[in-house]
This record gives C-alpha cells, structure tokens and sequence, in this order.
C-alpha cells in the first residue's frame, strides 16, 4: 500500500506544477481578456459611427466595417483560451449527467486531446496564413486596404493561446487519472467544478 502512495508522489507534484503553469497562463488570459472587451466596445462604437456616418451625415465609409472585423476577430480568438479554462464553450449535458464522475473525467480528456489536435492544426495553419500575407504584403481588397497580416496575426495568436491550454488541460487531465482514488487535486480546483464545466 505504502508504494502505491509512494509512486503516486510524482503524479501529485507533476499536477501541482502544471497547475501552477495554468494559473500563469490565466494571468496572462485575464489581462488579454481586459483586452478584448475593449476591442469589442471599440467595434460597437465604429459600426454606431458608421451607421450615424451613412445614414444621416451621408458620407461615405470605407475603414469602418473592416476595422470592425478585425476588433471583432481578435476578442474573438484572443479571448478563447480563457473561455476553454473556464470550459465555457456550448456543450450538451445530457450524456455528462448520467455518466460517473470517473467516466466523465476520461471522457472530458478524451475531448479534450480530440480538440488540442484540431486546434494545433488550426494555429499551425493561422501562422502560415499569416507570414504569407506578411511576406507578400497581401491587404484587404477595399479603398482602405489593411495588410491582411493583422487579422491573420490575431487569430495565429489567439489559436496558439488556446492550443497551450488545452495541452495543459490534456496533462492535468493525464495526471490526475494516473492518482489513486484519495490521492486527487482538492475539488475546488478540479475543472468539473469551474463555471459551465462540462466540457
């Protein structure tokens, strides 16, 4: 009995630095996050000023859309890695409430390795998307005609952020199902028990 408790040590402190590398990322997520709720206001105030532009003062509007897209693309993606740490993401609770909390745990891992290889991917191809534009000095075909490399640049970033935790998600996850029962994370810091955690 006492190996197992033994052997079971470096899982436990494994989890504990990883988490503690989680909670960095948070850091930087919930800064990025101050962030994006700017860009977002930043996008109703330019779309309101487009409308009032167009509609009552009859001029015309050239940057005013595309700036709104690329705010929007950037709280869009730079904010996803903290909505995936809160695991705030839709999902359907139906299966999840009738499953054991150990067949949860595995099936939340499960999910998330599914998602870590779709979201590399992703990343991966965002940054090549966006050295090409970057390289080629590729811009949006409109009269104002930004490099094309922001809004690229914004969504490699925001992927990149998200892939990072979902890998963290993917090791927690593969530490904590290697614990002996008793020998888990407390449950307060168990992602079952964050908002929407449902995966």
């Amino acid at each position: 009995m006492s190996g197992a408790i033994v052997s079971a040590e470096p899982a436990v402190a494994r989890t504990r630095v990883l988490r503690r590398l989680d909670a960095l990322l948070q850091g930087v997520s919930r800064l990025l996050m101050i962030v994006c709720m700017l860009a977002l206001a930043g996008a109703a105030l330019v779309l309101s000023y487009s409308v009032f532009a167009r509609h009552v003062l009859k001029l015309a509007t050239d940057w005013q859309d595309e700036a709104a897209v690329f705010l929007l693309v950037g709280a869009t993606f730079v904010s996803a890695a903290h909505v995936q740490h809160l695991r705030g993401h839709i999902g359907i609770e139906a299966v999840t409430t009738l499953l054991s909390p150990r067949v949860n745990r595995v099936r939340r891992w499960l999910v998330d390795i599914v998602t870590l290889a779709f979201c590399g991917f992703f990343a991966w191809k965002s940054w090549t998307l966006f050295w090409e534009a970057y390289v080629e000095g590729q811009t949006s075909s409109s009269t104002w005609g930004p490099p094309l490399s922001i809004p690229y640049g914004l969504m490699a970033f925001g992927m990149t952020l998200l892939t990072v935790q979902l890998l963290l998600q993917v090791a927690i996850g593969a530490c904590e199902m290697g614990n002996p029962p008793g020998r888990d994370t407390p449950p307060a810091s168990n992602a079952s028990n964050r908002p929407g955690g449902h995966a």
